[in-house]
């Protein structure tokens, strides 16, 4: 790596994520938005398990959404950040809790999904939508209580190399770079890691199952396989290399070994990881009936499982 200021790295940054913000702000609304309404308006007699679930992860989404206009203004005022420190540290919170929130859910939606396939009957008979609404209370307080740390050390910072205010996630101060590290580490390993091994883990006896399955329908595995497709996905380029090149940049920042290259990789990381709610209600149509049915139409195979 280059000992080189990170600044000099920065017009790559502004003028990739203000327009990425823009799109993925588009998207994500309209499609979250419209997965809400047809949870109320269509399956509001119907709420099994995976819709409960769904929704918790659209409203995790429409959250966070309410904050992208705050960056999109940042960055397209070359990072001044002009709305206050505690709106920066709401920001940041709230993209942690999107974040873990929508890998939390995920994993309960992917071990859900292996339960009802794998155990049917214990599924019918024993598991309701009160499980899974206890479910996600839990994640949330989960979140909240492993995301609350963002609150103390994300700032609103001036900028050593301009008259600018930027918001961080931690100020350039050494006495606390080791706990911001160890915290960041932390959120790695238990918000992303192990998660990661839970859904792979449900996902593989889920496709063995239907691999195996001859009374499972035709409709029922493409559900799966868009399940499987869409988590997929979002753990390859939203997830994964976010976690990987964050815990790289910040250790370039703490030892002032900064590599351009390396910078703007994780920019584009930061812009992937928001991309995980326009993928979203990719994964409500594999869980909801009537999402994919808006989407995609009612085929023929679906009016035949209906009459069964």
């Amino acid at each position: 790596c280059l000992k080189i200021n990170q600044s000099s790295c920065e017009p790559f940054q502004i003028h990739l994520l203000p327009s990425l913000y823009s799109i993925e702000f588009v998207i994500a609304l309209v499609g979250n938005s419209f997965a809400l309404y047809l949870f109320w308006t269509k399956e509001r007699k119907n709420w099994h398990s995976g819709i409960v679930l769904s929704c918790n992860l659209a409203i995790s989404d429409l959250l966070y959404i309410l904050t992208l206009p705050l960056l999109i203004v940042y960055y397209a005022l070359q990072k001044d950040w002009i709305f206050g420190n505690a709106a920066c540290k709401i920001e940041r919170f709230l993209f942690n809790c999107n974040l873990y929130a929508s890998i939390f859910f995920i994993m309960a939606i992917s071990v859900n999904r292996c339960v009802a396939l794998k155990y049917p009957f214990f599924s019918r008979t024993h598991l309701r939508p009160k499980h899974a609404k206890i479910t996600s209370v839990v994640i949330w307080i989960l979140v909240g209580v492993i995301s609350s740390p963002v609150l103390h050390f994300a700032s609103a910072c001036p900028d050593m190399h301009s008259n600018r205010t930027v918001c961080v996630s931690h100020c350039n101060q050494h006495n606390t770079e080791s706990s911001h590290f160890n915290y960041k580490m932390f959120l790695s390993v238990f918000g992303c890691v192990i998660p990661f091994l839970i859904t792979f883990a449900s996902y593989s006896v889920v496709i063995q199952v239907v691999w195996k399955s001859i009374s499972i329908t035709v409709l029922e595995k493409r559900k799966v396989a868009l399940l499987v497709i869409s988590v997929v996905v979002l753990y390859a380029i939203s997830f994964l290399p976010y976690h990987v090149f964050r815990m790289i940049h910040f250790y370039q920042k703490i030892t002032k070994q900064v590599s351009c290259p390396l910078f703007g990789t994780y920019q584009i990381t930061k812009g992937l990881a928001a991309l995980n709610m326009c993928i979203h209600p990719l994964l409500f149509m594999a869980v909801v009936d009537s999402i994919r049915v808006a989407c995609c139409g009612e085929n023929r195979e679906d009016k035949t499982q209906e009459i069964h």
